[in-house]
């Protein structure tokens, strides 16, 4: 019997070795574009500038070997004493990068070794929802692996039961019949807690999801390509929503602001424009479609006359856009503030619109999601010696003094009360 025993407890052994060495090669793997992600993403990119310089390739720039080590441990002691850092800060200002003094050799050469390593994604098909891009999800293949392994752990306890039955009838040992699995309490009260922790899982989920429209991709009454319009033909987002920067709303631009551009422009010669489903748009039709709305006739290049008097072309009539990126009526977003003083970018938010072929809500744009940019993004303080940065953050004068006796390198919207309930709750 304890033969068998030793034989069982040395199998469970090495299969728990070999999961956990597994998943701790799967950890390690992982740990340069985790610590990546965690760290870094937010200001660099591996093959692109973005806010700071690219940093594939950046053993070939520095000047030591050890130099990367000083400069993420404390950017602004480099700055003011070093040539190359000081380089560094003049083509990125008013830019300093954020000290990771946190952060161990070990870890930064994980880093290092991913943005060497690494290769850009393909690109991704559309989802089922219409939306492109995105992660891809792992829980599907985790909550397989896990019942493979309740499996495996269901079958080596019976061979563990029957293997001692076997043994008690050779040592003339005569026991009840076992208890079925099915019937066994152990295992149904094992089941009960499996079942509540995944319907617990699944509620909560479904209650945090509650209103929230990531990937939402409404039908419009006209198929408008921001890939064509702000991709291709390189338009600005503030030309058709102007009121972005000025307002609190960003707006939805008017017909007349549409055929400022079509009245000239009456056919689509560009790249084929293919729906999400591989359905194919017809470029020229949808500008007929805004023709209508306008009240233009594009034969005769002039609106309908006004015969009904009610001061517009006949015909003509709002176009009725569905919304697509909807806030609770309790939550207050300025445009505004955000974009001339922020100085984001409309991607932040709306994602990589210029490379959409029709508009989806690329943010989930969630209280967390928020607060979690808010606690990222820097602030622009004003340079009196430079001239740069924005007058709006100047009442800051502690912030300012920081930064200039190196006690600081940055300061979040966090630091300044962008966390605040009041600041979006009032």
């Amino acid at each position: 019997m304890s033969r068998y025993r030793i034989i069982i407890n040395k199998t469970l052994a090495v299969l728990l070795l070999v999961l956990l060495f597994s998943i701790n090669n799967s950890a390690f793997a992982a740990d340069g574009e985790a610590l990546f992600k965690a760290n870094c993403s937010n200001c660099h990119k591996p093959d692109a500038d973005y806010t700071g310089p690219a940093l594939k390739g950046w053993s070939t720039r520095i000047p030591s070997p050890d130099w990367v080590y000083k400069w993420v441990a404390n950017p602004a002691q480099m700055i003011a004493t070093d040539a190359y850092a000081k380089s560094l800060f003049d083509k990125w200002k008013p830019t300093v990068m954020t000290a990771f003094s946190n952060l161990k050799k070990d870890e930064i050469d994980a880093i290092l070794k991913y943005v060497d390593d690494y290769t850009p994604p393909a690109p991704a098909t559309a989802s089922a929802s219409g939306a492109s891009g995105g992660e891809s999800d792992d829980t599907m293949l985790y909550g397989i692996l896990t019942l493979v392994l309740a499996l495996v752990a269901l079958i080596l306890l019976q061979v563990n039961s029957n293997l001692k039955k076997l043994s008690d009838e050779k040592e003339g040992i005569h026991r009840g019949e076992p208890v079925p699995f099915y019937r066994n309490k152990t295992y149904l009260m094992a089941a009960i807690l499996v079942l509540f922790i995944i319907g617990g899982y699944y509620t909560i989920s479904g209650a945090i999801g509650l209103g929230r429209m990531k990937n939402y991709q409404p039908v419009q009454p006209i198929y408008y390509s921001h890939k064509v319009h702000a991709g291709t033909n390189q338009i600005s987002c503030l030309y058709c929503h102007g009121s972005a920067q000025d307002s609190k709303h960003a707006g939805i631009p008017s017909v007349n602001v549409c055929m400022n551009c079509h009245m000239a422009i009456k056919e689509y010669k560009g790249d084929p424009i293919v729906r999400e489903d591989g359905s194919s748009v017809n470029g020229t039709d949808e500008i007929q479609k805004l023709y209508k709305y306008a009240g233009w006739n594009p034969d005769t290049k002039q609106y309908n006359a006004d015969k009904n008097g009610d001061g517009n072309p006949d015909g003509a009539q709002p176009i009725q856009w569905v919304k697509i990126h909807n806030l609770p009526d309790h939550v207050y977003f300025n445009h505004s503030q955000h974009i001339k003083v922020g100085k984001q970018q409309c991607q932040t938010c709306h994602g990589n619109i210029q490379e959409m072929p029709e508009v989806y809500q690329f943010a989930e744009l969630s209280m967390g999601w928020c607060v979690n940019c808010h606690r990222e993004s820097k602030v622009d303080f004003y340079n009196k010696e430079t001239k740069e940065g924005n007058k709006f953050y100047s009442i800051y004068e502690k912030f300012h003094e920081d930064i200039k006796n190196h006690k600081l390198d940055s300061v979040t919207v966090e630091k300044i009360g962008g966390t605040e309930c009041q600041k979006c709750h009032y």
